[in-house]
């Protein structure tokens, strides 16, 4: 891990949650916040659509949703679960039979809305189903899709409204004897979701699967995602996230991953902190970024990289970083190792030697976690 110490100051109190298992990833309690994406292939593509699960997987997804809306995705759900290597969640949206259909097919989790689910009946035979088959089950309250009684009760989707929809399910699946419940209350509108989010947290003890719902676009929806999720995880609030983007569900889980990652909630791969160049830079700073991304992908280890144009605030970064590089100018930078000055380096090899730094520092961490399991 890096040597940069956890300051107290940076702490965030995570609210206290009971916690579930989604197939066999825990959420909720102690557990780490996971990461979700959900795929965009038609479904009863098995191929196309467990080789977008096996991508997000790559990337970092804990847990991946899949849309079910008829009885070919429900079929092809059993050959996906069987070839995904994280719990699969079937999207359940009007048809309630769907979501018994996917229970038997090994969904790890049914996520369901309670504005297009359908009567109580219905839901007691969801829950039946989930039972039998160990599922557990999301309620996905959303602002777009609240139920015709509350909008005419409340005039509009507001969290007043969407908190009492997830708590009418709440209760109907407790008052099934079913517990193995999270809950999200997603809206488009970041002040709505954070507001509805907050009330809820503060209403029941279940895990909250959060996400600003049609987000946008990569860049876009990546900023909205930021500020709403943002905000409520350095609140506490949230046990699972979902960045929701009109672009590669991949882009998904790495914003999901950036989000956690920056305020110390999740560490996974390499952290890079780099200046946004200016005519001080003693060498292409944008360039060597964008080139240190791509080729350190493969990277899992949790790990911190400084990349400083010039001296003005290079050394400060690289005495809090692993792996630090700082360019001084004459074609050439210093390189920092574990927050100490180590050895120069030209501008030119700059690259592909960090790539061998980073590279032998993940395999000394990961030799020295397996001695000590």
């Amino acid at each position: 891990m890096t040597h940069n110490p956890i300051r107290p100051w940076r702490n965030i109190d995570r609210r206290k949650s009971r916690r579930i298992m989604v197939g066999n990833v825990p959420v909720g309690g102690d557990a780490p916040i996971t990461v979700q994406t959900m795929t965009n292939t038609i479904t009863s593509d098995v191929k196309a659509t467990v080789e977008q699960v096996q991508r997000a997987v790559a990337a970092g997804a804990d847990i991946v949703r899949v849309s079910t809306p008829d009885e070919d995705s429900t079929r092809a759900l059993r050959e996906i679960v069987r070839e995904s290597p994280v719990p699969v969640v079937a999207d359940i949206h009007f048809h309630y039979r769907r979501a018994i259909e996917a229970a038997v097919a090994g969904a790890a989790c049914l996520r369901i809305n309670p504005g297009n689910i359908g009567s109580a009946d219905r839901v007691r035979e969801v829950v039946r189903a989930a039972k039998d088959h160990g599922c557990s089950i999301r309620i996905g309250v959303n602002a777009g899709s609240l139920e015709k009684h509350l909008l005419d009760k409340y005039g509009e989707p507001c969290p007043d409204a969407m908190v009492e929809s997830g708590l009418d399910h709440i209760k109907l699946l407790q008052d099934n004897d079913f517990h193995a419940f999270k809950i999200s209350c997603k809206a488009s509108d970041v002040f709505l979701a954070a507001a509805a989010y907050q009330q809820l947290a503060e209403a029941t003890d279940a895990p909250i699967h959060l996400g600003i719902t049609e987000a946008g676009g990569l860049m876009s929806g990546t900023v909205k995602s930021a500020i709403g999720l943002g905000n409520l995880l350095w609140l506490g609030i949230g046990d699972t996230i979902r960045v929701s983007l009109s672009a590669d569900p991949v882009e998904e889980v790495k914003v999901g991953y950036e989000i956690l990652k920056s305020l110390g909630l999740r560490t996974r791969g390499v952290q890079i902190i780099s200046c946004p160049s200016c005519a001080r830079q003693g060498f292409d700073v944008i360039k060597t970024v964008e080139a240190l991304e791509k080729r350190l992908e493969h990277i899992k280890t949790p790990m911190s990289l400084s990349i400083i144009g010039c001296v003005v605030n290079g050394p400060g970064e690289a005495l809090m970083t692993d792996i630090g590089f700082t360019g001084g100018g004459a074609g050439s930078g210093m390189v920092y190792l574990a927050g100490r000055q180590d050895h120069k380096m030209t501008n030119d090899r700059m690259i592909d030697h960090i790539v061998e730094l980073v590279e032998a520092r993940a395999a000394e961490l990961e030799a020295a976690k397996a001695a000590a399991e």
